[in-house]
């Protein structure tokens, strides 16, 4: 793996890391694949499929302040390991309601936000330490190398969820629990000394630093703001059961062909980022990516068609993808060490924010107008926040270069 066009495996913890990363990110997805369909199949309400991203954002608005100053004050990796043990216990508790046969709503949805609490302190610590594990010239590697591993997880994920779901769901939940525990043991290992410790005394001044240090910076919270309310709008994948089974008719195995459409996308898209990392013009082609994201959400709301559907959510994948290499230069690169944590808290409400609190407002919206209309008012929205912050914000527009000495020097 140290082949000189993927630098960043060069680094022993990096490597760990990585491989931690897609294990979890596939027993995650694993999770969401078996929790939705096995919900739908319970209830049949469009309403607690969305739900089942109110009870993982939650968690995330109650927890971010400590969570993102524990990761300023303690060792991120072994705040990672303790969070990666506990979601493998709540996959666990996942199987075992499954297997004996007791799994309702109520019990579900419990489990999963405990799952959320672990999830809430894992990401800030998840993202902040990557620029502890790589040399600064490595550092665009590392981050389309962490979006590329993710994304081969969830595009693996869910395709073998779906012909897991035909053996039974106790088997997704023990893909789950396998997968998530081989990640908290390889978290583990991580032996990353660099860290710049916060020495800061506890206070309702240093929880609300990092919110602070956004606020004062218009590009880092003009380019988190675009991808909270444009993916909050566009949150059509939380609906997917419902397209496979009553719009599409393609049942368990093509569900998971349309989950792992769109991270195909996101995969190809940053297969290429890690050859050719985005140099200039950062601003203007994240404003683009996001309305593309809006079209494509659109032209799948509207779709009947399988194949069309497959490829508007690999576009949308692919759009997804630039905007995020784009957004985590910003977060990543620019706060110092003893802050990045905070900073990456607030992040992580505005990431939960567009992906949980997304997939509620699709299934509220659905339950209130219909599938269909719900999916396409909500890309219309998405390009309507992408006009507006064009208008709105000069600051996002502008930004050109992704160096970090260019972009600690113009934003820090």
């Amino acid at each position: 793996m140290n082949h000189p066009r993927a630098p960043a495996f060069q680094s022993r913890d990096y490597t760990l890391y990585l491989y931690a990363r897609v294990l979890g990110a596939c027993g995650m997805e694993f999770l969401s694949v078996g929790v939705s369909w096995q919900v739908y199949q319970l209830t049949g309400q469009a309403f607690d499929l969305g739900l089942l991203g109110f009870a993982q954002f939650a968690p995330f608005v109650l927890l971010f302040l400590p969570a993102g100053a524990a990761a300023d004050r303690w060792p991120r990796a072994r705040i990672l390991g303790t969070c990666a043990a506990l979601e493998t216990l709540c996959a666990l508790g996942l199987g075992l309601l499954t297997l004996t046969s007791t799994a309702s709503f109520p019990r579900l949805f419990t489990l999963l936000v405990c799952l959320g609490v672990a999830r809430a302190f894992q990401s800030p610590a998840q993202q902040a330490i990557v620029p502890l594990l790589v040399p600064p010239r490595h550092f665009a590697s590392a981050v389309a190398w962490t979006t590329m591993g993710s994304q081969i997880a969830r595009i693996g994920g869910p395709a073998l969820a779906g012909g897991l779901l035909l053996l039974g769901q106790e088997c997704v939940y023990g893909a789950a629990v396998g997968c998530l525990a081989l990640s908290t043991g390889l978290t583990w290992l991580i032996r990353a000394q660099t860290q710049i410790v916060s020495q800061e005394r506890p206070s309702l001044t240093t929880l609300l630093a990092g919110a602070q240090f956004l606020w004062s910076r218009p590009v880092m919270l003009g380019t988190i703001t675009l991808d909270l309310f444009a993916v909050l709008f566009g949150g059509a994948t939380a609906l997917l059961p419902i397209y496979a089974v009553d719009i599409l008719h393609v049942g368990e195995v093509g569900f998971g062909c349309l989950r792992a459409a769109h991270m195909a996308g996101a995969l190809v898209c940053t297969l290429y980022l890690s050859q050719r990392p985005v140099r200039r013009q950062a601003g203007n082609l994240m404003l683009g990516m996001v309305a593309l994201f809006g079209v494509t959400v659109v032209v799948f709301g509207l779709s009947t068609w399988f194949w069309l559907s497959l490829v508007v959510l690999a576009l949308m994948g692919a759009a997804d993808a630039v905007s995020m290499f784009i957004r985590s230069h910003v977060i990543q690169l620019i706060p110092p060490d003893d802050m990045r944590g905070r900073v990456s808290a607030v992040n992580a409400v505005f990431i939960g924010a567009s992906n949980e609190l997304g997939a509620f407002e699709s299934g509220l919206t659905a339950a209130w107008w219909g599938v269909v209309p719900a999916v396409v008012v909500g890309g219309c929205a998405t390009i309507a926040v992408t006009l507006l912050c064009l208008w709105r914000l000069p600051q996002v527009r502008g930004m050109d270069s992704l160096e970090q000495e260019a972009m600690i020097r113009q934003y820090r």
